[in-house]
């Protein structure tokens, strides 16, 4: 098998390594701004309210991009060699993984191959499901528990299985806050997850 990364990465990820073991991963459950400020200081791009759980496996930061509000609950693991991009509002749950790399098999050398991961802003990836390399999920959109996403899934759907498909409309609403005065108060936050923020 051919070597894949540079010296210079592996030198990060081992770094990231041990601070997400020390720091990020021993961090009470409700420290989401310490977790954000930790990844944001590997590169990641973290917009203000998400919800980083401690649990949550992230193998590059300086190529994780959250929007607004943005959820990647307990053992949910990004494992992203390339971008992964995730929108205001979405939830990645339990269990899920995010997986940005694979081989080609039809290579004698086995060499890695990469494809971005794009998650649209309201979305749910319901627990232990798995998104493969090169995917988009449109926004809105609910991947059923347990489903293997092998390619792009439109806007406003639900989809389940193995490989996922298209089963219905979703239906989905974007959450807003109740009240723009209290939801911009510290500590209050009224924007809704199916299963994660609690």
């Amino acid at each position: 098998m051919s070597a894949s990364y540079p010296v210079q990465n592996r030198i990060a990820r081992l770094l990231w390594t041990v601070v997400w073991s020390l720091l990020y991963r021993t961090s009470p459950r409700p420290c989401h701004r310490w977790r954000s400020c930790i990844l944001r200081l590997f590169g990641a791009q973290i917009g203000p309210g998400c919800h980083l759980y401690a649990a949550a496996k992230i193998w590059a930061p300086w190529n994780l991009v959250c929007g607004e509000a943005a959820c990647v609950a307990d053992d949910a693991e990004v494992y992203n060699p390339a971008r992964v991009t995730i929108g205001r509002d979405a939830v990645v749950s339990q269990g899920v993984l995010l997986c940005t790399a694979t081989h080609d098999y039809r290579d004698a050398n086995f060499p890695v191959v990469h494809g971005q991961i794009s998650i649209g802003a309201g979305s749910w990836i319901a627990a232990r499901a798995i998104v493969l390399p090169g995917v988009s999920i449109g926004e809105r959109t609910v991947i059923g528990a347990g489903a293997v996403v092998t390619k792009s899934m439109p806007s406003d759907v639900v989809c389940g299985g193995n490989p996922a498909e298209v089963i219905k409309a979703s239906g989905r609403v974007m959450p807003t806050p109740v009240d723009a005065e209290y939801s911009a108060q510290p500590g209050i936050n009224f924007r809704s997850s199916p299963e994660a923020r609690r």
